[in-house]
């Protein structure tokens, strides 16, 4: 017993001593906005992902707003809308129907956003900041008046206490940033917005972090 007892200790104390262990974990050169959002929200669980990378679960959430976004593409750019079984996803038997899909259709109908025109839809960008190469898509980039521009990304949850938005904030600086690059404008001629359709609530911070501000981040 004395030996269990003893060979027990020492289990316990090389398992306390992995988890005080700090573990150095280098950041890619490239990451997508995404991770970028997520660096910002919990840095520690980014590291251990990236330390030990696992695939996601499979989320019907998820699926929802590809198909919501395919459909939004398609209201800006086609002559008719897409039924739910053309959208991307609709022929996996095994995944939860997007029973809201037509609801979050109405509501984004209803709004002032599907009665403008976007100079740009769903625009794939790579911008460096820092020494890291960031990698994202833009929704929808609308042309304003004296040469400005407002980049507008669609969110199909709910939104989210003020609390819990300073991490999202990050994710529109990315895009504010990429645009500006991509259009060859300052950054202070382009806006950036969420706009949650199932609530029909949009959200423009006031005051996005510039390029210095992130590289700072991606630097800690």
């Amino acid at each position: 017993i004395a030996a269990w007892r003893a060979e027990a200790d020492a289990l316990l104390a090389e398992l306390r001593g992995a988890n005080q262990a700090l573990i150095e974990v280098e950041l890619p050169a490239h990451l997508s906005v995404s991770q970028l959002v997520e660096l910002d929200t919990d840095e520690q669980t980014f590291a251990q992902r990236l330390r030990r990378p696992t695939p996601f679960p499979p989320n019907p959430t998820a699926r929802r707003g590809t198909a919501f976004h395919a459909w939004v593409e398609r209201w800006f750019g086609a002559t008719r809308l897409l039924d739910i079984d053309e959208l991307p996803g609709a022929a996996d038997a095994t995944a939860s129907p997007d029973a809201d899909l037509d609801a979050l259709r109405d509501r984004f109908l209803s709004s002032r956003w599907a009665q403008r025109t976007p100079s740009e839809v769903e625009v794939p960008f790579e911008t460096v900041i820092g020494a890291t190469v960031i990698r994202g898509r833009i929704d929808a980039v609308f042309a304003e008046s004296e040469g400005r521009w407002l980049v507008v990304d669609w969110k199909t949850g709910a939104v989210p206490e003020p609390a819990k938005r300073t991490s999202l904030i990050v994710q529109l600086a990315a895009y504010r940033i990429a645009w500006a690059q991509l259009a060859g404008v300052p950054v202070e001629k382009v806006r950036a917005a969420f706009h949650y359709v199932r609530s029909g609530e949009t959200l423009e911070p006031d005051d996005l972090p510039d390029r210095d501000a992130l590289a700072a981040l991606l630097a800690k």
